[in-house]
């Protein structure tokens, strides 16, 4: 294994009041700030908002529709890309855009409605503005233009001929065409169009390259659920892991595990609020894959821990901590340090969408790394000294050195895979 150190004899235990002083501070900097601000901002996941579904004739440059919401001052919407096989030979060309809520009811979806079209008008836009989009044309509306120029010359005989097949040229270009037209000639194979029904519809609609295909409100409800379903699944996560530890060590190395990672993330939302970073779906996925990460590199110290406190019979148990910690010093710094650089790339490089996510993870490698050294360990050295002083005072040995004293002379020269 490549060694950035040759048997270090660092003191990590000796310091652990500096560790907890620099967590302190970045703490109370943290949430000072969270409280001053009134809160964490959340993203449009968490508040809520409006769900617009819009489908292009041709896959969409989704940098080019955000740069076009950015202008309508909507440039927080969120952007998902939908796979479609009706056109583009299966390339997306559906996104579902999320914009932030204003407003309530109608008045919510038509204001939404308006600054997407016109987010995208800017760049998707219809060349003749005078007359209306076809993709984005209704039964009522296409019934009253065919009423009004009368192509098949019905008269007062239309009844409802031309509300059927305004029915019929929609269904067609729904179900044909997947709801986007590149040519209005395409509507000479539907059912019921003649020529003349084809010449007026050429003469007053223009052809757009979109059509918003729904508008739906997601409510502060549904923001507020996920907000609670993201602390359970935190919590839960948090809960599992220290029953494994409580169950392969000992509860205080599990307790101390879980209070080490509960800080990481504590310190990674403070940062959060400091820099004004919305926390959104993707921040929680990152914050979970800190937990995990964090835990991880902790359990690998408990573990050289646990050998150690049966080989060293004559050491005390912070100057075994301090061993442990030496000896796994350089996977450390190999693992965390690979890690650091990937994301650290991803944040520099990933581009808007990713930026909170990889923050995130910058953020949290970095304070989970230390806080496996710098917490965890010192946690477990602090309970075992308080429990030795508390067993000094009564009766019976202390109980941090109640195993280590209790086993017999071959069991602590067994190797560690014999144990």
């Amino acid at each position: 294994m490549i060694e950035f150190f040759k048997e270090p004899n660092i003191d990590w235990m000796g310091k652990a009041k500096y560790f907890y002083a620099l967590s302190g501070i970045l703490l109370l900097a943290g949430w000072v700030s969270v409280f001053l601000n009134h809160g964490l901002r959340y993203g449009i996941d968490f508040k809520g908002g409006t769900n617009v579904d819009v489908r292009f004739a041709q896959a969409p440059n989704i940098d080019s529709i955000r740069k076009g919401l950015s202008a309508q001052g909507i440039g927080s919407s969120e952007i998902q890309t939908i796979s479609s096989g009706a056109l583009a030979a299966g390339k997306p060309n559906e996104v579902l855009i999320f914009v932030e809520q204003k407003g309530q009811g109608d008045e919510a979806l038509d204001t939404a409605r308006a600054q997407v079209i016109n987010g995208l008008n800017s760049i998707y836009g219809v060349k003749d503005s005078s007359k209306p989009d076809f993709n984005s044309a209704t039964p009522s509306s296409l019934t009253a233009i065919l009423n009004t120029n009368d192509p098949l010359h019905l008269s007062v005989n239309a009844g409802d001929r031309y509300q059927q097949l305004a029915r019929k040229i929609l269904a067609y270009r729904d179900d044909q065409k997947g709801g986007v037209l590149t040519s209005l000639d395409e509507l000479s194979a539907a059912d019921g169009v003649t020529p003349s029904v084809l010449a007026t519809l050429k003469n007053n609609y223009a052809l757009g390259t979109f059509a918003i295909r729904n508008v739906e409100i997601v409510g502060p409800k549904v923001g507020g659920e996920l907000r609670r379903q993201a602390i359970f699944v935190t919590l839960y996560a948090l809960a599992g892991m220290l029953v494994y530890i409580a169950f392969r060590f000992e509860w205080v190395y599990g307790a101390a595990a879980v209070l080490a990672v509960f800080h990481d993330v504590l310190i990674t939302l403070g940062f959060f609020s400091l820099l004004k970073f919305e926390i959104s779906l993707t921040v929680i996925a990152a914050l979970l894959t800190l937990v995990g990460y964090s835990m991880n590199d902790t359990i690998v110290i408990f573990d050289r821990i646990r050998e150690n406190n049966r080989l060293l019979r004559r050491e005390s148990f912070a100057a075994v901590v301090n061993k442990s910690i030496n000896q796994t010093l350089s996977r450390t710094i190999l693992t965390s340090g690979l890690t650091f650089l990937t994301v650290l790339v991803l944040f520099l490089m990933g581009g808007q969408v990713l930026r909170a996510f990889s923050f995130a993870l910058v953020v949290g490698i970095v304070v989970g790394t230390y806080s496996s050294f710098g917490i965890a360990a010192p946690l477990v050295v602090a309970w075992n000294n308080w429990r030795g002083q508390k067993a000094v005072a009564g009766p019976g040995p202390a109980a941090g050195n109640k195993t280590r004293s209790s086993e017999s002379a071959p069991a602590r020269l067994a190797p560690a895979g014999r144990r």
